[in-house]
């Protein structure tokens, strides 16, 4: 049987070689739409429903003490969202109110409330939000299991060396997989922002979602090579494939021993140029990962998580207690906290945020908490506060014009004069930023740099709104492209803005973490890049090895290009001159 290439969405990066195991999950049992039950029977099916609802909880509780452990408090938290669905007033009393009222059979009852919570966060245009929909659903398995008696197939179950080969992985299957005997996996469905994907990052196993039903041809027992970089997966490989790859992996482990000697190093060009290496957080507890990784700071907080995670407002002191322990966890090192960064496609139930034709370009960002004063208030509270135990800076998103930067350190200069009136301790001295996200920011960077301390690029949306792409739209986003020639104008005119006002730019986009964007972002003078965690060692070492003079040779040429493949091309040809992989 000759070999067989088939094409997917590589998330998380390696070369694995192995047998296919394949993994089928219990099915659900369906339910006709009509089953009911009687009056007489509904103590009975609610005593079911509740014994069910507390194994789930205690089988949860039981794998987030493990992940804990083993994989770290994150990554726990991913399953703790489902023990809060277990708890949510919204939630677990409507599956109760069907079976009382409705007179729903208990299985009915799930999958009915389950598929409305489900629809709710499918049709949101955020992706992460999106992918949520799998953490309820992962929780709808776990319930009719226990209401069935049904005893699913685990992962720990396995014990020889393997690739996994499934439909889909649940959040509570990836934590569980032991990186001694699954070795990568495959899914047939997926997205690079499903908690899976993420979740296989962190824990560093290759792995490729998104393969749809050419995951069919797989059988049991075959031999796979994954990429999980190119997203290429290889069934039953003839011997030449198998050598290369085998090379390959040899490579790749090289490397990575390699890499790990940059967790104490600068990032500094061979002719002497310095750069900051800082990581992108969501919570407290991420910190810790970024500095065993070599983070020299943390470039961007984002706090909506912390509003997000919550069924509630949360309070000052909620918020102040999570900020100070990034602050404390990064001894000193700087952590950059933005401002909430919701509305629009980020829904909060507790907020009551309008919804909207055009999300983007709407109520969100800065905004939104210019409008909700007391909101604002209460969150700059929070970072003042948490500023006395460590190195914080303040960072506003979204900004597009003075106005909105005068009006949020209006509210700001009243957070520091309530803690002075109160005798509370800050840092009077703290930095304040904004986010470089909208065009017309760029364009008068030369204003807004009198006025701030510094300025941090968003790529994400400084793309999605230069070339007026939604990268969500699967029909326009090969035009979303950071390399576009007027996103780097405008990259470039934000860089030297705050350089002739003698302050530093960094970047928190995804463009700040790519090995192709590296020499041009040496070659613009970027002070301060900041990435996932797993990013910033290979990125490292790249800086490591480039001149900034040669980078400033480049990119003046690749400025008077004028496509984006031009560009990338050239970047290419640029780290093969000097004999540089990436």
């Amino acid at each position: 049987m000759s070999e067989l290439r088939l094409q997917g969405i590589g998330v998380s990066r390696g070369t694995r070689i192995g047998k296919a195991f394949i993994y089928l999950t219990a099915e659900k049992e369906e339910v006709q739409a009509e089953e009911t039950i009687t009056e007489a029977e509904v103590a009975d099916v609610l005593a079911r429903v509740d014994q069910a609802k507390q194994q789930s909880f205690d089988e949860l509780e039981n794998i987030i003490r493990t992940v804990k452990k083993t994989v770290g408090e994150n990554e726990a938290s991913i399953i703790q969202a489902q023990q809060a669905f277990l708890n949510d007033p919204a939630f677990f009393p409507e599956i109760i109110k069907n079976i009382r009222v409705k007179k729903f059979t208990a299985e009915k009852s799930v999958k009915q409330v389950v598929a409305q919570f489900v629809n709710i966060f499918l049709a949101m245009k955020d992706e992460y939000l999106r992918e949520r929909a799998t953490d309820l659903q992962d929780l709808e398995r776990r319930l009719l299991k226990h209401l069935n008696n049904n005893r699913a197939p685990e992962l720990t179950d396995i014990r020889e060396e393997v690739i996994l080969v499934a439909k889909d992985l649940t959040p509570s299957d990836t934590v569980q997989i032991n990186k001694e005997y699954i070795q990568a996996f495959i899914t047939q469905i997926g997205g690079k922002q499903s908690h899976t994907a993420i979740l296989a990052r962190t824990m560093e196993i290759p792995a490729i979602v998104g393969m749809g039903k050419q995951v069919q041809i797989i059988n049991q027992g075959d031999v796979l090579i994954i990429d999980g970089l190119s997203g290429i997966c290889i069934v039953n490989p003839d011997k030449k494939t198998l050598e290369g790859y085998r090379k390959q992996i040899a490579k790749e482990q090289e490397e990575q021993a390699n890499l790990a000697e940059y967790i104490t190093k600068q990032a500094r060009t061979i002719d002497g140029y310095l750069v900051e290496i800082a990581t992108n957080i969501g919570n407290p507890e991420e910190a810790e990962l970024a500095l065993a990784k070599g983070a020299e700071a943390i470039g961007l907080y984002r706090t909506e998580f912390l509003f997000m995670e919550n069924n509630h407002l949360p309070t000052e002191e909620e918020q102040y207690r999570a900020y100070r322990k990034a602050a404390e966890t990064m001894s000193g090192k700087a952590v950059i906290i933005r401002t909430l960064d919701i509305g629009g496609d980020k829904e909060l139930d507790y907020l009551s945020i309008p919804r909207e034709l055009n999300p983007f370009l709407g109520y969100r960002a800065i905004r939104l908490t210019l409008d909700r004063r007391e909101l604002f208030l209460t969150q700059l509270r929070a970072i003042l506060r948490a500023s006395s135990y460590g190195k914080i800076k303040i960072m506003f998103p979204m900004i597009s014009n003075l106005q909105e930067l005068s009006k949020a350190k209006e509210v700001l200069a009243e957070a520091k004069q309530q803690l002075s009136d109160e005798g509370i301790e800050y840092a009077k001295d703290i930095e304040i930023g904004i986010m470089i996200e909208v065009p017309s920011a760029a364009l008068i960077a030369d204003r807004f740099a009198k006025e701030v301390d510094f300025f941090s690029i968003g790529t994400n949306d400084l793309v999605q709104y230069t070339l007026a792409v939604d990268r969500m739209n699967e029909k326009v986003a090969y035009l979303y492209d950071y390399f576009h020639p007027a996103v780097l104008q405008l990259i470039k005119m934000t860089i030297e803005a705050s350089k002739r006002a003698g302050k530093w730019s960094g970047m928190c986009g995804g463009m700040a973490g790519d090995p192709l964007a590296v020499p041009v972002l040496i070659g613009l003078g970027l002070d301060e890049w900041s990435m996932d965690a797993g990013s910033m060692l290979k990125i490292k070492q790249l800086i490591t090895k480039l001149s900034k003079k040669d980078c400033e040779e480049l990119t003046a040429e690749l400025l008077q290009l004028g496509t984006a493949e031009e560009i990338k091309s050239r970047i290419r040809q640029f780290y093969k001159e000097n004999k540089i992989k990436t």
